[in-house]
């Protein structure tokens, strides 16, 4: 019996999409409407996804030469908006989807996130996801007043004690504590709404909240942290994670010390899913889908101060003052940022030159190649689950568009679905019991 995962969808950021790739239409003049956005959670809900979750950044890029012309001048993570916004009209417009802002531990008081989420929670029936972030740049971190980020670790001890207070005020409400009996004039029984008062080193926070109780208690907590550090983390706190990790070794491997992870913390390593993101290149034919990713292979190509400025916004590294031929490993490449990231890009650099290494990093499709036709890569998709162990994929795409979603939703979720790889029919209403469904 084939092995049925869980599909998500990666969308990156929350405006402007894949401005001046071929089938974008009018981005560039119709960035602001969130038209687009609501109609491909529509799509993706009619295909059954488990969720779409919002990436986000909120600051303007520079690291490329030391310079916010390239950002701007090719809309690289610019501009964005508040990614709570489009979730809340994502939500409204769905029903049975879970919607995932990305919302960062250092931009929102606990107190103000807490009541964020739940208040989407209760608006949308129990389908809300944080994808929680600890942050990476230094620039993000000056917008909010702050003088920098904390060190890579130190982060996490401090994103440990902001979910606990989050988790508190969540947790200040049973159930239940909503009566709203007419008769007797009795809403909310006083006695089942806690005082919380969270007193930490980094955070405080009186409560309880004053927004009610979360339809799911909590909301379902997305992570995407990999290093040794982001994996204990979601290990003991994560219901679903964002795995970007290339080859069927190193999946396997990042899942096992996930899944270990969470035994350590005491929690049932079946209930996180990780979902491996990947760029499928689709077509009539396998030949039409070589073409396709030749060409997309070719425009990569063409933009590569584009994709070295887009990964050196997320490791804070300044790729502009490398030689392109120069090999990787003869490079001194750290970060304060996303050192997963840098970390498995050195890995599968080898002995490639940063121009080799840079296209065959980003220019590619993901944690595995999948190009072909539908069924071919809805084939391909089973077989690197059975050979991982699970959990599903998030797509991904540096050209979003109606186009690239309608090609997923009408072309390879039927092939998946023929195959019995993914779900037909949504088996529950809130977020985390579809999760957890298989």
């Amino acid at each position: 019996m084939a092995k049925k995962f869980h599909l998500g969808w990666f969308l990156q950021g929350s405006a402007v999409q894949a401005w001046g790739e071929p089938f974008t239409g009018a981005i560039g003049r119709d960035w602001r409407s969130a038209e687009m956005f609501v109609e491909m959670a529509r799509h993706l809900e009619r295909g059954r996804f488990d969720y779409v979750l919002i990436e986000d950044s909120s600051y303007v890029g520079e690291s490329f030469g030391n310079s916010r012309e390239l950002y701007l001048k090719s809309a690289l993570s610019v501009p964005r908006q508040d990614p709570s916004v489009v979730a809340t009209l994502m939500a409204a417009a769905t029903s049975r989807i879970g919607i995932v802002p990305t919302l960062s531990t250092f931009a929102y008081p606990p107190y103000l996130l807490a009541r964020l989420v739940a208040s989407l929670d209760q608006i949308s029936n129990g389908r809300i996801g944080w994808n929680l972030v600890t942050g990476s740049s230094d620039f993000a971190a000056m917008n909010y007043g702050l003088p920098g980020m904390p060190e890579h670790d130190l982060r996490y001890e401090m994103a440990e004690e902001y979910i606990a207070a989050t988790n508190m005020l969540w947790d200040s409400w049973d159930p239940d504590a909503i009566v709203a009996d007419t008769a007797n004039k009795f809403f909310a029984d006083h006695e089942k709404v806690r005082h919380t008062d969270f007193n930490g080193k980094w955070y405080k926070t009186r409560g309880p909240l004053n927004s009610g109780p979360c339809v799911q208690g909590r909301p379902v907590i997305a992570q995407a942290g990999g290093s040794p550090r982001g994996k204990a983390f979601a290990g003991e706190h994560a219901d679903t994670v964002v795995a970007s990790v290339k080859g069927i070794e190193g999946m396997r491997a990042f899942r096992n010390d996930v899944r270990a992870a969470a035994v350590a913390a005491g929690r049932n390593p079946d209930h996180i899913k990780l979902l491996w993101l990947v760029t499928p290149v689709l077509g009539e034919t396998d030949e039409e889908a070589k073409l396709r990713q030749k060409q997309r292979l070719a425009r990569a190509e063409a933009s590569l101060p584009q994709l070295m400025a887009h990964f050196g916004k997320t490791t804070n590294i300044n790729f502009a003052a490398y030689d392109l031929d120069m090999p990787v490993a003869e490079m001194t490449l750290t970060t304060n940022g996303h050192q997963q990231s840098l970390d498995d890009f050195k890995r599968n650099a080898g002995k490639k030159t940063l121009r080799e290494a840079m296209l065959a990093y980003r220019g590619n499709s993901g944690s595995v190649e999948l190009v072909g036709t539908c069924d071919a890569v809805a084939a391909k998709m089973g077989e690197v689950v059975e050979e991982v162990g699970g959990d599903g994929f998030l797509i991904t795409t540096n050209d979003t568009s109606r186009r690239v979603v309608a090609e997923v939703v009408d072309g390879l979720v039927p092939a998946l679905q023929a195959r019995g790889l993914v779900r037909k029919e949504y088996g529950f209403e809130t977020f985390r019991e579809n999760l957890r469904e298989f």
